[in-house]
């Protein structure tokens, strides 16, 4: 198995000299359940400044793997969320860790007026197959990855459909 990890890359190396490695963390927790390689898109790039390089390492990357895990526990950058849908294009299952009462998902809140009790933000409910609260939450997913029904591109013709202001 090749999990892809997706999340935050620090900018710069300044920022890399205090940078929490969240990868490195949630390779030894999913190393207890999967035989896997993981592929960390930090390490893959050797010209940060190469645009398209970079984008079609990660997209080759995403392309290869067998399961895409989202690091969301803080606020998602653009990277991350295009990750999600190229992992979409390429029928990838995605599971996005995403704790509650977190940037992206909020407890008890209101929207014009109804109350929402977990409220995960639209974009990342949308393009995950799972949403889970810790990466320790993947290791009981383990055995129903391959069994759920993994959503594709597709996905975004559905939720045009059930727009129904259009």
């Amino acid at each position: 198995m090749i999990i892809y990890l997706a999340g935050y890359i620090p900018k710069g190396d300044e920022e890399a000299k205090t940078f929490d490695n969240w990868r490195a963390r949630y390779q030894q927790v999913l190393e207890q359940a999967f035989d896997a390689t993981f592929i960390d898109p930090e390490a893959e790039h050797p010209d940060e400044g190469d645009a398209m390089s970079v984008v079609g390492s990660d997209s080759k990357h995403i392309q290869s793997s067998d399961l895409v895990v989202v690091y969301a526990e803080e606020q998602l950058g653009v990277g991350t969320s295009q990750e999600m849908v190229i992992a979409k294009y390429f029928k990838k299952p995605v599971i996005t860790v995403l704790p509650k009462d977190t940037f992206h998902r909020r407890s008890n809140i209101m929207f014009n007026g109804t109350a929402i009790d977990d409220w995960v933000h639209p974009f990342i409910r949308v393009f995950s197959d799972f949403v889970v609260e810790s990466v320790n939450d993947i290791l009981a997913l383990r055995d129903n990855i391959t069994s759920v029904a993994v959503k594709d591109i597709s996905i975004i013709d559905e939720a045009i459909a059930r727009n129904k202001s259009l």
